[in-house]
């Protein structure tokens, strides 16, 4: 049963939707929403879809306001208080699952910056899902190693975030020694993916099923000349 609850931050109370799987010892998830001053809520569609793939994956999942959107307290804070926002979250999640067997993350946009932030301080997470990356307006450099496995998600045709410029992220990513990161392009689907929800789900939900489950087989890593490189990222229609 999906429940509204409400923790303690840094600049107060936060708001959140929390989803507590029955089965012992079930992993986390942490799902974090996208620019609260460009109308980010933890009740954006992708951050909804991700929240409801992982409670489908048996995972205990928590999605929440950062300060200053709905009923959390305080003010936007440029990322930084929603750093540590996300990690006061973690902490709640955490304590409220100690048998817990894994810990994953997940962010659209804006949310996946902190995200990959966080990931680099907390040695116990150990999966993500970045939908977007907000590479345009943000620096991402301090992932210049990322000693965790994950996916970032991008559409063809997103007219907010260059998907030259995620893919070059992830090219990044992927000429580090042992990366385990892939990435997935969902052509003909724009920022939201309205018009490809479908197959957002279906690449999420496969991705992190087979890491799960422990089916996975890694994929044929992605060509450096980026003129190859549909004939090696995973590709979605």
């Amino acid at each position: 049963m999906i429940k509204d609850v409400v923790f303690n931050g840094e600049a107060g109370r936060l708001e959140g939707k929390y989803y507590q799987c029955e089965e012992r010892g079930a992993p986390v998830a942490l799902i974090l929403h996208p620019h609260p001053l460009h109308g980010g809520t933890m009740n954006n569609e992708i951050v909804y879809n991700l929240f409801h793939i992982f409670v489908r994956q048996k995972f205990s999942v928590l999605r929440f306001n950062f300060r200053g959107i709905g009923k959390s307290s305080g003010i936007f804070d440029q990322g930084v208080g929603e750093l540590l926002d996300a990690a006061d979250a973690l902490d709640w999640l955490e304590a409220n699952n100690p048998e817990a067997s894994g810990c994953w993350i997940g962010g659209f946009a804006f949310g996946s910056w902190i995200a990959l932030q966080l990931l680099m301080r907390r040695p116990e997470i150990s999966g993500f899902v970045c939908v977007s990356p907000s590479v345009e307006a943000y620096d991402f450099s301090f992932l210049s190693s990322c000693p965790i496995r994950g996916i970032i998600v991008q559409g063809s045709d997103d007219k907010v975030t260059s998907e030259q410029l995620v893919y070059k992220l992830y090219e990044t990513l992927d000429k580090q020694r042992n990366s385990d990161v892939e990435y997935g392009l969902i052509y003909g689907a724009g920022h939201f993916f309205q018009e490809k929800m479908s197959t957002f789900r279906d690449v999420v939900n496969n991705y992190i099923s087979a890491h799960v489950m422990r089916k996975y087989i890694p994929n044929k890593k992605a060509k450096r000349d980026r003129r190859r490189r549909q004939n090696a990222v995973l590709k979605f229609s």
